[in-house]
C-alpha cells in the first residue's frame, strides 16, 4: 500500500480538495482507495457522507491513532491511502509525514501562502520523505504560477509540473459529495486533476 500525506500550515489551502479528488482518480484507476482525515473540521468525512457512493473510504481520526488506522487499511485491501491533516498542527503532520512515501503539498499563489510552506517544508525534512509542492486555484491569465514557482525554488523544493486552476467546478463538486471529474467529467478542472493523478502515481510507482 502506498501512503500520501497532504500537508500545509496554512488553512484554506487545498488540502482536502486534492485528497477527495486523488482518491477519486485513484478509484477510477482502479485501485482501492482510503482518505484518513485528520482534520477536526472534518471536511474530508462531511464530504464522504454526503457522497452517495460508498468509495472511496473515508475515516475520522486523530493523530495518535493514524499507525493503527494506516495497518487497518494495508489489512483491509487498500491499494493507496491519503491522510488529509489540519492546519497549525506539525505534531500531527510530522506523525503524518513519517508514515508516508510522498508528501504533497498544496499552496496558493499568494506570498503569504508561498511564506507559509517553509513550516512544512521543515517538518518533510525532519521526517526524510520526500514533499512536492502542487499549486492550487491558479486564476487563469495570470503569471502568477510562474511567479510561485519561482519563490518555490528557493526553498529547494520540487513543483508538480502540473497545477489545478481557480475553477467553480471544485466548489460545486465538493457541496455535492462529488469530485470535478465527477461533477464535470470533459471540463478542465477534471482534465487538470487527471494530470495531476497521473504525475503522482508515476512518482509512487502505481
Amino acid at each position: 500500500m502506498k501512503t500520501i500525506a497532504i500537508l500545509s500550515g496554512k488553512g484554506g489551502a487545498g488540502k482536502t480538495t486534492l485528497a477527495v479528488h486523488l482518491g477519486v482518480a485513484a478509484e477510477n484507476a482502479g485501485l482501492t482507495t482510503a482518505i484518513i482525515d485528520l482534520d477536526p473540521q472534518a471536511s474530508a468525512l462531511t464530504w464522504g457522507d454526503t457522497r452517495q457512493k460508498e468509495t472511496p473510504a473515508v475515516v475520522s481520526a486523530q493523530a495518535s491513532r493514524l499507525p493503527q488506522l494506516v495497518d487497518a487499511a494495508k489489512q483491509s485491501g487498500a491499494d493507496i491511502l491519503f491522510i488529509d491533516t489540519a492546519p497549525h498542527s506539525e505534531a500531527a503532520g510530522l506523525v503524518a509525514a513519517r508514515i508516508s512515501e510522498l508528501v504533497l503539498i498544496p499552496c496558493r499563489p499568494a506570498i503569504l501562502d508561498l511564506r507559509a510552506i517553509g513550516a512544512t517544508v521543515d517538518i518533510t525534512r525532519l521526517a526524510d520523505v520526500p514533499a512536492i509542492v502542487v499549486l492550487n486555484a491558479v486564476p487563469a491569465r495570470t503569471t502568477l504560477a510562474e511567479e510561485a514557482r519561482a519563490a518555490i525554488a528557493t526553498y529547494q523544493l520540487e513543483a508538480a509540473p502540473c497545477q489545478l486552476g481557480q475553477r467553480i467546478a471544485f466548489v460545486h463538486a465538493l457541496t455535492a459529495g462529488l469530485t470535478a471529474q465527477e461533477y464535470e467529467p470533459n471540463g478542465k478542472a477534471a482534465k487538470e486533476i487527471m494530470t495531476l493523478y497521473q504525475y503522482i502515481a508515476k512518482q509512487i510507482g502505481v
